[in-house]
């Protein structure tokens, strides 16, 4: 069985070494939890071609972390970005996925295109209630073009909305966000010359 969300968040370039900065006090935000600190091991499927990438679809397994598992991003929309989740399984693009993806690539054949190694320090904002508003991911990433043979190393920032975070009106979330990428450029932060860690282990923008 699959499972579907949306994925509200926004990415940013940092320096190499950069420490992310104490977010409380911003509005809705009264409390952090201690980080954690974790590992990700991420394979990304898709034609030789690039079938999926060209359209904005990434394919992914990825073991580690709490959402260990396959993987469909959808292209983003208006807010947000649709993420399809299934179970790890074997390390063969399930049934399943191939069916959900269908009309995009029938019966082509899908290979390992680039392989995205994580260490993750993330860190839990909350509200006054407890609730979780956002995590803050603090990754330093290790990608590997498959199809290029090139490995490629960065530092980046990601900020994603939670559940308590997620409510109310886009205008609500939009201003969550923007208080917390106003703290985040003061140290030295910038928006994301890649649409994805994908995007960039590949060398490309836009996707």
């Amino acid at each position: 069985m699959s499972s579907t969300g949306v994925e509200i968040e926004r990415k940013y370039d940092v320096d190499e070494g950069a420490r992310m900065p104490d977010l409380t006090g911003l509005p809705r935000v009264v409390a952090a939890d201690e980080p954690n600190g974790f590992d990700l091991d991420a394979t990304y499927f898709d034609t030789p071609e690039l079938t999926l990438a060209d359209r904005h679809v990434a394919v992914r397994r990825r073991v580690g972390g709490h959402d260990a598992g396959w993987h469909i991003k959808w292209p983003p929309q208006a807010e947000g970005r649709t993420e399809q989740q299934f179970p790890l399984g074997g390390e063969e693009v399930p049934a399943e996925v191939r069916a959900a993806l269908a009309e995009l690539v029938g019966d082509a054949e899908l290979v390992p295109i680039a392989r995205i190694r994580n260490h993750r320090v993330a860190t839990v904002l909350r509200d006054a209630a407890g609730g979780a508003l956002v995590e803050l991911a603090d990754d330093h990433v290790a990608a590997t073009d498959l199809l290029h043979g090139v490995e490629r190393r960065w530092q980046e920032w990601e900020a994603e909305l939670l559940d308590a975070g997620s409510a109310g009106t886009a205008a609500d979330r939009a201003a969550l966000l923007d208080a917390i990428e106003e703290r985040l450029v003061a140290a030295g932060a910038r928006p994301a010359s890649s649409g994805s860690k994908l995007a960039r282990a590949l060398g490309v923008s836009g996707r």
